[in-house]
């Protein structure tokens, strides 16, 4: 026999393009394709936050109101990153101190950061406290859009790191983490329509419940600065739901593709459907209406992106255009309680009651086989109408019962880690703002204003000059 034909007529061993060959800085556990849209998605999520965040509030209250808006944002957004990479993000997805909290322990040091991240995903732990940062991160900012225009600046600077501590490190360990409760239980949220919507509004409405409402004059009328900087804010965050959903398979794969576009199906549905309610009731094509709308059907498909089929991601916007618009239009000036607690930027209904709508239509629209790309289980995650269907009711009202559940759960951690945050700032500084500083709005907060109109610039340079 001729060996050396043999081997002469046996190909050449496969050799990987050097940039996709593995090396000390792209070990063979990570995907270069995975890692790049993780970094890539966590940024468009942090680009909602600042800038978009901070030009919708600051745009969306009164003038005199712009910079302390705008700075709320901005603090929380940096302070949250300090408490994160030093506590938090192991608190939330580390080992198990209780059933549904994790260890105190910093993300800090590269023999951490540089390992591959849990579940088997194909990128460093490094990116993976990155994008859970910014969804902490915005949060924060959404639970101040509940307090904007009255609350202490420095009694908020004490309320971000105290809630992200005893209150969002508990929720996204207990939905999040694999080693939570209700992660066990088998809740769906995909994306966080619990840990950060839900929560964000229960959490956004007790925390205005006391720190007090706006003065007399401000809650009857409170005109936007600026709509067009509303817009723009509002367009942001629109956008930058692409990375918020999209980066949730933890992976450039089909289901990440199909929550992309199952966001913007369901959010231009909500938009259109709330814009449509205005225009019969009120005889106004309302702008901040559409924003409200808007944010409505991107709340709502969070906790469902990737498990929905497109259709149900319509009826979802149908449902996130309505349903929240009655609660704010019609509801809300029905029921004491509501009018009672001053919600300046109505965090509430958009995203506590969006949240929880989303989080039950999960529990009757999600699909077996979609759920299986994304939690890789198949048959033990599906919709009480995919339970009808394949002879499966069990599984489908149990399913409902834990998306119940977890909303139960969300509501009483946040009114009662809430409540608890802001009794005992209380005892350190006030909540709320005195009278006389509201009155006078940023340039008593901050010593600045947004805008220099008519000479009001030059006017308090003078006088500070003259002091």
């Amino acid at each position: 026999m001729n060996y050396s034909a043999i081997s002469a007529a046996a190909p050449a061993p496969f050799v990987l393009p050097l940039n996709l060959a593995a090396d000390e800085g792209s070990p063979e556990w990570m995907s270069k394709g995975d890692n790049a849209w993780q970094l890539t998605a966590a940024t468009l999520v942090g680009l909602q936050s600042v800038p978009g965040l901070i030009i919708l509030y600051g745009g969306g209250v009164k003038k005199k109101w712009a910079v302390n808006s705008a700075f709320m944002a901005l603090y929380a957004f940096a302070c949250v990153l300090f408490c994160w990479v030093s506590w938090g993000y192991r608190m939330s997805f580390g080992d198990t101190l209780l059933p549904f909290w994790g260890k105190p322990n910093v993300a800090l040091t590269q023999d951490f950061l540089l390992q591959q991240t849990y579940g088997g995903y194909k990128f460093p732990n490094a990116t993976m406290v990155y994008f859970q940062f910014v969804f902490a991160a915005i949060t924060l900012i959404l639970i101040a859009g509940a307090v904007l225009g009255r609350m202490n600046f420095y009694a908020w600077m004490m309320f971000v790191p105290l809630w992200l501590t005893f209150s969002y490190t508990i929720g996204a360990f207990t939905i999040f983490c694999p080693n939570g409760f209700l992660f066990k239980k088998g809740l769906i949220d995909y994306s966080g329509g619990y840990v950060i919507h839900l929560s964000s509004g229960v959490a956004g409405f007790t925390a205005a419940y006391w720190v007090g409402p706006r003065l007399t004059k401000d809650r009857e009328r409170f005109p936007p600065n600026n709509i067009i900087l509303m817009l723009f804010g509002a367009g942001m965050l629109w956008m930058g739901w692409t990375g918020f959903n999209g980066g949730d398979p933890f992976a450039v794969n089909v289901d990440a593709s199909l929550a992309v576009l199952n966001t913007h199906v369901c959010t231009a549905t909500s938009l259109l459907t709330w814009l449509t309610l205005d225009i019969i009731f009120f005889r106004k094509s309302s702008i901040i209406g559409a924003i409200q709308g808007m944010i409505t059907g991107l709340v709502c498909i969070t906790p469902a992106a990737g498990v929905v089929q497109g259709w149900a991601a319509i009826i979802m916007g149908l449902c996130s255009g309505s349903i929240p618009w009655f609660t704010m239009m019609v509801v809300h000036k029905n029921w004491e309680l509501l009018q009672k607690v001053d919600d300046t930027m109505a965090v509430f209904h958009t995203h506590a009651v969006a949240g929880s709508l989303g989080g039950i239509l999960t529990g009757l629209f999600a699909e077996p086989k979609l759920n299986d790309l994304f939690y890789a289980t198949y048959g033990e995650y599906m919709g009480l109408f995919y339970g009808f269907n394949m002879g499966q009711l069990r599984l489908g009202f149990r399913q409902v019962g834990v998306q119940l559940l977890g909303i139960v759960f969300v509501v009483c951690l946040n009114v009662v880690t809430t409540s608890i945050i802001c009794l005992l700032i209380q005892l350190v500084v006030p909540l709320r703002m005195s009278e006389e500083d509201m009155e006078i709005g940023d340039e008593a907060a901050h010593g600045e204003e947004a805008y220099a109109i008519w000479g009001s610039g030059e006017k308090h340079e003078q006088r500070d000059l003259s002091m």
